[in-house]
């Protein structure tokens, strides 16, 4: 029995870095029993792969988004529905049109959060702080103000079970199910008033853009899409904060640089962390025809995940690529994607994360883990801690 045949759902999410390694070193390109797909672990094959639509292409039709959102998505489309799907969402998450909005999105959020904690003294910072300011900012750029955290973050865990369900669990799809549905009957009367009063929020654009004069697209063309983007826009910059921050934690000399000069080594401190944890592990594409790749021949039609998170860790590229560095050298990383699909919300998620950041520390400098043991993370398609209890010194709100 190979290498590949032994590695097992459960050891993935437990810890699949040291796995990626191994199959980095002996197996790059392969295919992974356990979840049905091949994976492609190094990073100039991670770059090939995304980058070679005529190729690999998105349009697979069998990834877990494609069974638990439907189609078409903005993950999985290409050509024209690509275009109108990306189309509608791209220009509210370009750089410049970000800077204008987000201090003024997600600060005020940030502020409430933080002030529910902030005189207890501790906090477990996933639930209480960053996955509600990560979910509130995402739904209200969109449009959608009057959902509650709450609701958001069982609205995000339910997608997640979907889209990360390579195993094909019913406890997975049936939750997911649920969920979908549950967002589908919330939103159609917002999209129906969109109809008929648009407005320039992402939702309504996803309806008009590029449409004849009195036209718009249906629900059922924009509802797969919005799933993805909630799930996205609420796990990466969530999670990825969380991340950040333990390897701040983790590392008492880089957070007393970052503490001297936020504005400076915020910013690095966050693409640092997205890189040595990427929140969003993988994406998924299919070869149009049979297809050499690091060694061996990938099968037309094969279902092939390409591990980001493992090409960040990619050792040619980045030297002691295990380690929490903000220092490191600036070269790129892997976290948002290659090619015409990378992440439409790269520039949004990394900004949100930036002021979630600043905002904790400059209320709670001294803010330290609460225990000595290893924080926790799980996952490897979506990976960030499942807790983060933190101590500091309580002070007024």
């Amino acid at each position: 029995m190979t290498f590949p045949e032994t590695i097992t759902v459960e050891a993935l999410d437990r810890d699949p870095f040291p796995i990626y390694a191994r199959l980095r070193e002996e197996f790059p390109v392969t295919y992974v029993p356990a979840v049905n797909v091949w994976f492609v672990t190094r990073w100039d094959d991670v770059q090939t792969v995304t980058k070679s639509p005529d190729i690999f292409t998105t349009e697979a039709g069998a990834s877990p988004p494609d069974k638990a959102f439907g189609q078409p998505n903005i993950l999985s489309a290409e050509g024209h529905d690509h275009k109108a799907l990306r189309g509608g969402l791209e220009p509210h998450f370009r750089p410049k049109k970000v800077a204008d909005y987000i201090e003024a999105l997600v600060a005020p959020i940030a502020k409430d959060y933080l002030s529910r904690i902030q005189s207890k003294g501790s906090a477990e910072l996933m639930s209480e702080y960053f996955e509600p300011v990560s979910t509130l900012a995402l739904a209200r750029s969109l449009g959608l103000e009057d959902i509650d955290a709450d609701t958001l973050r069982r609205w995000f865990h339910g997608l997640s079970a979907g889209a990360t369900n390579f195993e094909n669990d019913p406890v997975k799809t049936a939750a997911n199910y649920a969920v979908a549905s549950e967002i589908e009957a919330h939103v159609a009367p917002v999209l129906a008033r969109l109809r008929d009063e648009p407005n320039t929020s992402p939702l309504s654009q996803m309806l008009h853009f590029g449409m004849p004069e009195g036209e718009s697209r249906s629900d059922e063309f924009v509802l797969p899409t919005l799933k993805v983007t909630l799930l996205g826009g609420m796990q990466e910059p969530g999670h990825g904060a969380g991340t950040t921050l333990v390897g701040l934690l983790q590392n008492p000399d880089q957070m007393t640089e970052v503490l001297t000069d936020p504005d400076a080594l915020i910013p690095r401190a966050v693409t640092e962390g997205i890189r040595w944890v990427a929140p969003i592990g993988t994406q998924f594409r299919i070869p149009v025809k049979d297809t050499e790749l690091g060694g061996v021949t990938i099968p037309k039609g094969a279902p092939v995940t390409v591990v980001l998170a493992s090409a960040n860790r990619d050792e040619t590229r980045f030297e002691n690529a295990d380690s929490f560095d903000i220092h490191r050298k600036a070269v790129g990383t892997a976290t948002f994607g290659f090619g015409h699909h990378f992440c439409v919300g790269r520039w949004f998620a990394a900004a949100q994360i930036e002021i979630a950041l600043r905002v904790l520390l400059t209320a709670l400098p001294d803010i330290r883990l609460a225990s000595t043991d290893p924080v926790p993370f799980s996952g490897w398609e979506f990976r960030a801690p499942r807790e983060l209890n933190v101590s500091f010194t309580p002070n007024a709100t």
